[in-house]
């Protein structure tokens, strides 16, 4: 289903794809291990509807539902290592999230694959878009590691969870957020921003990512509750035709991460790499 007024947005989308076109990362974000890039990881940027009914974005590939109320989102993920030799300056995040397919706040964590140059580097992060995401060193990340994620709401602030299910780590953190509606959560593979000319960063080649419980085995994953009057609660397969499919592409429309079909028991899915 899409969200009101995306309609008209199918236009904008062709407008702009463009403009967000995957170019080389600036300068400004050093190569050096000691120091981060400035990542954001913003709502999603619409191109248009495919036959299928399926979404084309400019920085996600996943899935998100809707509704009016959302209190809850849960996800998991196992991390993906990035060949760095293929896609070296390339950025790659995995997520789960409140806000941000038809709004313009995201609350979400998740982790990053960044290829600084060939080297890889994997960390966890926060953020509660519009601010910028923080990094979570507690909470270390290597390729294979299976990770848990939450986001809740309650007495009008966000608090965010990660755990390495591998190691044990977690970390939480709670905010308010302004302007925040609660009307979807995502489960998403991410191309981040920004460049300095404010464009999205080339995406690495991450392989396959696999989110849910059918690669995890962690229960109760990639769930979400809508308290709304109609509201859901459920896997993502339990929103039928409040759930939509995403696919990443680049400035030229070609494919660069893909989506499966979701599984059987409605809670899990994995995102493709294509190009960057």
């Amino acid at each position: 289903m899409l969200p009101k007024g995306l309609g008209i947005l199918v236009f904008l989308g062709l407008a702009t794809i463009p403009a967000l076109a995957q170019v080389s990362i600036s300068p400004m974000a050093s190569k050096t291990a000691s120091v981060r890039p400035a990542f954001q990881h913003a709502p999603m940027k619409f191109h248009l509807v495919r036959p299928d009914g399926s979404v084309e974005s400019a920085n996600w590939s996943g899935y998100a539902v809707t509704g009016s109320d959302f209190t809850n989102a849960t996800g998991s993920w196992t991390v993906s290592a990035v060949n760095c030799t293929k896609t070296p300056d390339t950025y790659s995040a995995f997520w789960v999230g409140i806000d941000g397919y038809s709004s313009d706040t995201v609350e979400q964590t998740g982790t990053i694959g960044w290829c600084n140059g060939k080297k890889a580097e994997y960390y966890a992060w926060y953020e509660f878009y519009p601010a910028g995401s923080v990094e979570i060193s507690s909470v270390p990340v290597v390729p294979g590691d299976q990770i848990s994620a939450e986001i809740s709401f309650s007495d009008k602030e966000f608090t965010t969870t990660i755990t390495n299910v591998t190691t044990g780590k977690t970390y939480s953190k709670t905010e308010t957020v302004s302007g925040a509606t609660r009307s979807s959560a995502e489960w998403i593979a991410e191309a981040p921003c920004c460049t300095s000319k404010g464009y999205f960063l080339p995406l690495s080649d991450f392989g396959t990512g696999s989110f849910g419980l059918d690669y995890t085995s962690v229960s109760d994953t990639n769930y979400a509750t809508d308290s709304g009057k109609k509201g859901i609660s459920g896997a993502i397969g339990a929103f039928g035709t409040k759930s939509q499919k995403i696919t990443m592409i680049n400035a030229s429309s070609v494919d660069e991460a893909v989506p499966s079909a979701i599984s059987s028991d409605g809670s899990s899915f994995q995102v493709v790499w294509k190009s960057k």
